[in-house]
């Protein structure tokens, strides 16, 4: 008899780390650099990878790993590994199998940050993106891929446009040009979207929202699902499908099999960039992870409300949130996320930027911050702020526009919420 696989809400508390008998209930914070062993025989086989274990926290940590094993279920992934930030896990997906030289293609509408990491940063290491409209025909965004393309990358609900990605569409496309479908799963978390289940390859987070929630701790989380097939484009991925001379010749894929993509990010990127999530941010955010499931509900169910609240004014030009019947992307959300989405939503006022800067302003309960997604409701003007650093041209290609106001939802009082966007909004129009 096969055995039953848990629901989400019994994985959010109880996958990850099992202790035996004797041993602690919680999640143990293994707050140490160094790993002993016995002989030099046993130390030298974990650094040729002969050998499963922890010698160093910079590579690999128990807590971390124990935390990561939670989120890959939650996934319906086969391997998964922590980083010390989203930005880190964006990189990490792309660099695994991108080096100088090679291309990738990425959704136009994604995080100011990634963006910016993809369009500059990557460019200066040799390699080049092409961005898209997520929303554009499978012909058209074809004609972005050339031989040397790597990669399709995309968010499964853009920051902050809150455009929702067709991942069935986006994995078709992918596959057809024998590379693997990259999703940003931050938003919808994997209690509200699998992006696997859909066709993706590889599935990374910001674990610095919603998965923390509460503001504690910034981390990434990168998960693999193991069904891209790397050495069938043994050509295109030779990092994966050769011989590793730092290794002694180690080739990924015939050693780890499945655990190839996250053992070579393990033993290749965070050997040589260091890019761990400490142990008490892990433990912080397993702390998270157990009432994710709780959280997002209230998350979506507030947002619900303050998004039709919002439509309902006369000082609201429009509103974009992916749970209301109004909007394009609705039938999208209804295949992809019929529990619902995320908590945060878009919106301008009547009278453009000038206005939308007077509301953020008159706010109270809700503050301005730079952070997204976490139990406190928040507000943001991305062009003023996460933004900044693009043109005009950019702005609206990334789905930006110069009046939008990004609104994180949080797990408060939704009369309260409601009660304080209604002041700042009389006030705004003043």
């Amino acid at each position: 008899m096969e055995k039953r696989k848990n629901n989400k809400g019994t994985i959010c508390v109880q996958e990850g780390w099992k202790p035996k008998k004797g041993e602690p209930r919680v999640l143990p914070i293994y707050q140490s650099t160094t790993f002993k062993y016995d002989t030099s025989e046993q130390m030298g086989d974990l650094f040729d990878l002969k050998a499963s274990g922890y010698f160093y926290t910079r590579l690999q940590n128990p807590t971390n790993d124990y935390v990561a094993d939670k989120i890959r279920a939650l996934e319906g992934g086969v391997a998964a590994m922590l980083t010390s930030s989203g930005q880190a896990a964006s990189f990490y997906s792309i660099f695994n199998i991108c080096s100088a030289g090679d291309h990738f293609v990425s959704a136009s509408t994604i995080y100011g940050g990634t963006f910016n990491l993809f369009a500059v940063t990557m460019k200066k290491l040799g390699i080049e993106v092409t961005f898209v409209d997520q929303d554009a025909p499978e012909e058209e965004i074809g004609k972005a891929f050339r031989p040397n393309t790597k990669a399709l990358f995309a968010e499964s609900i853009s920051n902050p446009g809150m455009n929702v990605l067709d991942i069935e569409k986006f994995a078709k496309i992918a596959h057809g040009h024998g590379v693997p479908l990259i999703v940003d799963n931050t938003f919808p978390t994997p209690i509200n979207c699998n992006p696997i289940e859909w066709g993706a390859d590889i599935v990374m987070h910001s674990t610095t929202k919603y998965m923390d929630g509460h503001a504690t701790a910034v981390g990434g989380a990168i998960v693999d699902s193991g069904n891209f097939d790397w050495d069938k484009y043994a050509d295109k991925f030779p990092g994966l499908t050769e011989p590793d001379e730092s290794y002694h010749g180690l080739t990924y894929t015939k050693a780890f099999g499945k655990g190839a993509f996250i053992t070579k990010a393990t033993a290749q990127l965070m050997r040589d960039l260091g890019s761990i999530q400490s142990p008490q941010n892990a433990f912080l955010l397993n702390i998270g992870l157990e009432t994710l499931h709780l959280r997002m509900a209230r998350h979506c169910s507030n947002a619900l409300k303050v998004a039709e609240f919002l439509e309902s004014r006369p000082e609201v030009a429009w509103v974009h949130y992916p749970g209301l019947k109004s909007n394009k992307y609705y039938d999208l959300t209804q295949k992809y996320m019929p529990n619902g989405t995320c908590g945060v939503m878009t919106f301008g006022l009547k009278g453009g930027r000038d206005k939308s800067v007077k509301f953020m302003d008159s706010l109270d309960m809700v503050a301005i911050v730079t952070h997204v997604a976490d139990a406190r409701t928040c507000v943001l003007h991305p062009a003023s702020h996460t933004h900044r650093q693009l043109t005009d041209e950019q702005l609206v290609a990334a789905g930006v526009a110069p009046d939008l106001i990004r609104l994180s939802v949080g797990i408060e009082d939704p009369e309260d919420i409601i009660a304080d966007i209604a002041q700042a909004l009389e006030k705004a129009v003043k």
